[in-house]
């Protein structure tokens, strides 16, 4: 893996801005953005799955100890941590995958990037939601939180990819 000191940084920020800012936005029930997931959605496409999925899973444990959740973000984040080089195989492609690099619209297309993001994403917020929820009873509801909620994030990880992007950009020149 490359770039650590800008994927610590990242990892740093995107935990900050779940626990101080995204946490405290009570805008509706229905929308809890997870932003904290940008980390494991911007990850070199080329990263090692094991490293993946331990970065995923310490990101889990430190949203879950300053949130009091219980391991609910433990359990999803590991979890697209885990499947994560297998999406990426089969939404963008082995080849581009071995190449490397951050995925982004520019670098895997944004059709592609846009699937992945929106899988990976969605997955996440399934699990998430309903091990909050703990039963089907209320199923309605907890669709609608993950629709919402997921959609938001999805819009706020490419918010933070974007700035992220940039950043990599202008060290570079």
């Amino acid at each position: 893996m490359y770039r650590i000191v800008e994927y610590t940084i990242l990892f740093i920020v995107v935990l900050l801005l779940q626990v101080f800012v995204f946490n405290n936005l009570t805008v509706s029930v229905y929308l809890t953005p997870l932003v904290y997931v940008a980390f494991v959605v911007l990850l070199p496409m080329e990263t090692p799955p094991a490293v993946t999925l331990l970065t995923g899973t310490l990101l889990g444990v430190a949203v879950d100890y300053f949130m009091g959740t219980a391991g609910i973000n433990t359990m999803a984040t590991a979890f697209i941590a885990f499947i994560r080089s297998g999406l990426l195989g089969l939404v963008v492609g082995k080849d581009l995958v071995h190449d490397g690099g951050i995925p982004s619209p520019k670098r895997i297309g944004a059709g592609r990037y846009w699937r992945y993001a929106a899988i990976l994403i969605g997955v996440h917020a399934i699990l998430f939601f309903l091990l909050e929820a703990m039963t089907l009873r209320y199923m309605l509801h907890t669709l609608a939180r993950i629709v919402l909620s997921g959609g938001v994030t999805l819009l706020l990880v490419r918010l933070v990819g974007l700035l992220f992007e940039s950043r990599i950009i202008r060290k570079r020149i």
